[in-house]
């Protein structure tokens, strides 16, 4: 995809592309169903629009299964991670926002500002491989390292581990597990955990806490870096 082909996308097609890419992550192809969920639209309408992105290159259909990016669209829609990743790192580190209000903020900024502007923001930085919530951040070039964490929900018990990701963007969530010390590079050691999806009693840098089910998996760990 030229850089004039990726400037000449709307917002709504950036926001479809990226929706597919965050649903598609494990490999499966993206229903209709899925992403109007995930964009609170009508299905009929995602329909629509599934098709004209299909004629444009950016996606390709999986017989019975769904859609999945093409090379051109998902080049698209990392440039639009990168951007809102970038953003929310910026805010955070330089405007002194919380974590859990940066998400709705980035997602307003990051259709209207240049690639310029994203690369000296990540210049700024010092070019970050991850965002406040431990997301990892793709390249300029759109690779992107997509690390295989262990859900705190998997810890075995007595094993001490450190928080690397936080998979939600939902601002009551984030504050919560603020309160809590649950951020990435927090140390954490599962004491118990209570069968049938039940909580977790946690150790969380030297802390004693209880963590419903729902929210432990959210919590993506691996081992302490020596």
């Amino acid at each position: 995809m030229t850089a004039a082909h990726a400037e000449a996308l709307t917002r709504s097609v950036e926001d479809y592309l990226k929706a597919i890419y965050h649903l598609s992550l494990d490999g499966h192809a993206a229903g209709t169903t899925e992403i109007a969920h995930f964009l609170e639209l009508a299905p009929p309408s995602v329909t629509g629009m599934v098709k004209r992105l299909s004629e444009q290159g950016l996606l390709e259909h999986v017989p019975y299964k769904g859609v999945q990016l093409t090379s051109d669209g998902r080049r698209a829609a990392l440039r639009m991670v990168r951007r809102h990743r970038i953003l929310e790192t910026y805010l955070v580190a330089y405007l002194h926002f919380t974590w859990d209000t940066v998400h709705e903020e980035a997602e307003r900024l990051e259709h209207a500002v240049s690639d310029t502007l994203i690369e000296r923001m990540a210049l700024a930085l010092g070019n970050p491989r991850v965002d406040p919530h431990g997301d990892p951040i793709p390249d300029a070039d759109g690779s992107i390292a997509e690390l295989l964490y262990t859900p705190l929900t998997e810890v075995p018990v007595g094993e001490s581990v450190e928080l690397r990701r936080v998979d939600t963007s939902h601002a009551d969530r984030l504050r919560y597990l603020a309160e809590h010390g649950l951020r990435p590079g927090a140390r954490v050691t599962v004491s118990a955990r209570e069968p049938f999806h039940g909580p977790l009693s946690l150790d969380v840098d030297g802390t004693g806490q209880v963590l419903g089910y729902e929210l432990a998996a959210l919590l993506l760990c691996a081992r302490p870096e020596a």
